[in-house]
């Protein structure tokens, strides 16, 4: 069967899932989770993506991200190739050590957010891995600690889950535990692995039946977690954004082309920008061609980073400057 295609969009909700290769197992000691730990963390901030709940066990991985600066793809590509890099050089192996894809599925927030969070962090509880609730606000690698103000962990949004528990911090707490443990008697909630909409109703021959007797029109989609009619507006984005990129590919926009047109913005010889340097309208120019590349083109931020001699945290760092250069210029890719 061939893959579906994975949909992106910046500001959305991703619960992703990453597994190790044929369920091996992934993590060996607590310094190779505390070393995932912090790659995800200095991740998160380069690339301003939001985290609200996290978990590592033992040979999978579950994150529930809203996607910043960067793109899903490049931000789960960086923290995958570094971890790997590192464990492989630890333990003097080779080759893979993740699934092919790790599974993303778009969710749907004011309807599944505290469900996904509460899913989440209940893994070590169903695992085994800890015996009681108690046990489970010690668990040193998931998001529930934090949450519920045993550890500290800069880069989770905390403050943002509580707040949806109560305004004041400790009765937030109070309540959010209170729901936490009321999931346990839920189980492993399949229906939170995309296609929630589908799922909740009895799956697709339910849907079939409603269909025929005309009670009910529904569109529902693997890769996104939600009702029909949200479902249908990250489709419709996903589609506009596709339509987008191969319009300009049809009209031959390539990374030369998006420089040029850059250049043309700024006022300036387009190159000028892949010369060294910080003389301002240089770098204007050359983050403007960085933000279109990234939001237009779809380029990886590490085909970037090899292109003008930068970082990739520098590629994140200069499509955010690209972003403020063309609405201060009001100008656009397409003229």
């Amino acid at each position: 069967m061939p893959r579906v295609a994975r949909l992106d969009a910046a500001g959305i909700l991703h619960h992703v899932i990453i597994r190790g290769i044929e369920k091996k197992s992934i993590f060996r000691s607590s310094a190779d989770k505390d070393w995932f730990v912090q790659r995800l963390g200095l991740l998160l901030q380069a690339s301003s993506t939001s985290c609200y709940a996290w978990v590592l066990m033992k040979n999978h991985v579950h994150l529930l991200v809203r996607t910043g600066d960067v793109s899903l793809a490049t931000f789960m590509r960086r923290l995958l190739t570094g971890y790997a890099g590192y464990f492989n050089r630890r333990y003097n192996r080779h080759g893979q050590l993740f699934q092919n894809r790790y599974k993303s599925i778009i969710c749907q927030e004011d309807v599944y957010l505290k469900e996904l969070v509460r899913y989440i962090h209940l893994n070590p509880l169903r695992a085994g891995i800890v015996k009681t609730l108690e046990g489970l606000q010690q668990y040193g690698y998931s998001g529930h600690s934090p949450l519920m103000g045993k550890r500290r962990c800069s880069w989770q949004q905390t403050g943002y889950v509580l707040e949806l528990f109560g305004k004041r911090v400790q009765g937030a707490r109070q309540k959010y535990s209170q729901y936490v443990e009321q999931g346990i008697e839920l189980g492993r909630r399949p229906e939170l692995v995309g296609g929630g909409l589908i799922r909740s109703m009895g799956g697709w021959e339910a849907v079939k039946k409603l269909r025929v007797t005309g009670q009910e029109r529904v569109k529902g989609d693997v890769r996104i977690l939600g009702e029909g009619e949200f479902v249908q507006q990250v489709l419709a984005r996903a589609e506009e954004r596709f339509t987008r990129q191969h319009e300009l590919k049809r009209r031959g926009y390539d990374m030369e082309k998006v420089e040029k047109r850059a250049a043309e913005a700024v006022g300036i010889a387009a190159k000028e920008i892949r010369k060294q340097g910080r003389e301002k309208q240089r770098v204007e120019a050359r983050s403007l061609a960085i933000y279109w590349a990234v939001r237009e083109l779809g380029i990886d931020g590490m085909t970037l980073a090899r292109r003008y001699g930068l970082t990739q945290s520098a590629i994140v760092y200069a499509a955010r400057r690209g972003e403020k250069t063309a609405k201060e210029l009001n100008c656009q890719l397409l003229i």
